[in-house]
């Protein structure tokens, strides 16, 4: 079902094999609105963000391993160009603003989607993982999974919100902390760290940042950190991050690093009943903290994995209000591979945003 004029092909940034390069391919066919399934929805892509996920996804180092040929991307901004034939009760109708997130489709009836877990869901759906995702001009997604954009925010901002931004919006609203309380956020500077600042300072959360360079240490500051920890700098990472947080360390922290020191580290210079939220998915590294002082810390240790679909609307509908502001750098679509060897280098401070119309 569509009244759009959709083409034949399209614009793609496509992985052809496990490690390889991304090739811009002009002639990449866009499925057509006669072929969509019951569910499935066209989007018309005007912008997608770039996440570290996509690089994982791209260099196929995670134990799951993604599908090949890849068309990653999982944070695109776009209009609903046509929905499957016999879709029935679709959330979103022909016209409609929406995102597409890393949570593509999932069953819906599972013990996990009814609790809200949906992202666990046994038979979930990966955009730019399982299925193709948003580096391209036209993405096939679901209408029950896909978010609309409420009015307030650009289509730039909210691509990033949609995976960055809902990860970290996650992370903050379960780590157990009330307002006043100290929350640390490794990797401060970067495309997640930047809006979990952000989202903390929401949250009422005083925040200690921590990364390095005077680029990301201007940015923290400015986006509301009351610490800045420079953790090439400093001598004694742990005893530094406690002493910022009155001696005692902070109450939460949300790891977005993709190491495992940075895990075994937060038990540490958590303090006492702290809560330390997992979220950087490092390939193969394993956390390695000491189980005496997780015991008798009385250390919360708690997994977050991106975010359900209720979050991605609070995330967004915060941004919306202008209370979250992406710093994002745009570039054509056809710049992907140079923002993976960015990334590579850990020289991105905030987002990358690709536009679609561009390559």
């Amino acid at each position: 079902m569509s009244t759009y004029n959709i083409p034949k092909t399209q614009v793609a940034a496509v992985v052809p094999a496990p490690g390889a390069a991304v090739e811009v391919r002009t002639d990449h066919p866009v499925k057509q609105a006669s072929e969509l399934e019951p569910g499935e929805c066209l989007v018309k892509l005007t912008f997608t963000g770039v996440c570290h996920t996509d690089l994982h996804a791209k260099q196929h180092d995670w134990p799951v391993k993604p599908k090949n040929p890849l068309v990653g991307g999982h944070e695109g901004v776009g209009i609903v160009v046509a929905i499957g034939e016999h879709t029935s009760q679709s959330p979103v109708k022909l016209g409609d603003r929406v995102g597409i997130k890393w949570l593509a489709d999932s069953c819906l009836q599972c013990e996990q989607c009814r609790k809200g877990l949906e992202q666990c869901c046994a038979n979930c759906k990966l955009s730019g993982y399982t299925v193709d995702g948003t580096f391209q001009q036209y993405v096939v997604s679901y209408v029950n999974h896909v978010s609309k954009i409420p009015e307030g925010i650009d289509d730039a901002s909210a691509a990033s919100l949609l995976c960055a931004g809902v990860t970290v919006y996650r992370a903050i609203k379960y780590s157990q902390t009330q307002t006043g309380d100290w929350i640390v956020l490794p990797g401060a500077g970067g495309g997640l760290g930047h809006l979990a600042i952000q989202y903390a300072r929401e949250k009422g959360l005083r925040v200690i940042a921590v990364d390095t360079g005077a680029e990301k240490k201007e940015l923290c500051l400015k986006l509301g950190a009351e610490k800045w920890i420079d953790f090439r700098e400093t001598k004694d990472l742990v005893a530094d991050i406690k002493a910022a947080a009155d001696g005692l360390g902070p109450h939460a922290a949300v790891v977005t690093a993709a190491t495992g020191a940075a895990y075994s580290q937060a038990v540490d210079y958590l303090r006492n009943g702290g809560t330390l939220m997992a979220v950087g998915l490092p390939g193969e590294a394993t956390l390695d903290a000491s189980i005496f002082f997780t015991v008798f810390k009385g250390i919360s240790i708690l997994g977050s994995y991106v975010g359900n679909r209720q979050d991605a609307y609070e995330a967004l509908e915060i941004g919306a209000r202008g209370r979250v502001q992406v710093f994002y750098k745009c570039r054509p679509l056809s710049d992907l591979k140079e923002v993976f060897e960015g990334m590579e280098k850990g020289q991105i401070a905030g987002r990358v945003v690709l536009d679609c119309s561009k390559y």
